[in-house]
């Protein structure tokens, strides 16, 4: 009785750790490009757009509630996060509060993505931030 437990114990312990959640380790990438709408103070005069350098982009992989990695837009306004597993990821970033419905004045501009297969590039539509 004490063995079939013993490889009961096992058996769920290999069976869960071949289990690959949402993270590095993949042969995926999520890439996309930032935009930044230069607005006045009250928001009523688009003062000039152009591409977002230098601007950090976030990944939360799966449902974890913080950041897991962050990289930094290029010259062009361009991100990519490498390496990562099939699952469910969040991107986002920082922005101005268009609405200026926000006690801060900032909120964070999201985007779901799905990777179904390794391998894959997935682009995100642009995302736009308010300076």
């Amino acid at each position: 009785m004490k063995s079939i437990k013993t490889i009961s114990f096992f058996l769920c312990v290999l069976l869960s750790s071949c289990t690959k959640i949402e993270g590095e380790g993949g042969s995926s990438t999520i890439k996309g490009s930032i935009w930044v709408e230069d607005w006045n103070a009250t928001f009523t005069v688009l003062e000039a757009e152009y591409s977002a350098l230098n601007e950090d982009v976030y990944i939360i992989y799966g449902n974890h509630i913080s950041y897991d990695d962050k990289t930094t837009t290029n010259y062009k306004g361009e991100f990519e996060f490498k390496y990562l597993r099939q699952g469910n990821y969040k991107i986002y970033v920082y922005s101005k509060d268009k609405t200026m419905q926000s006690a801060s004045g900032i909120i964070g501009i999201t985007k779901d993505v799905n990777i179904s297969e390794d391998g894959k590039a997935i682009n995100v539509d642009k995302i736009t931030i308010y300076k």
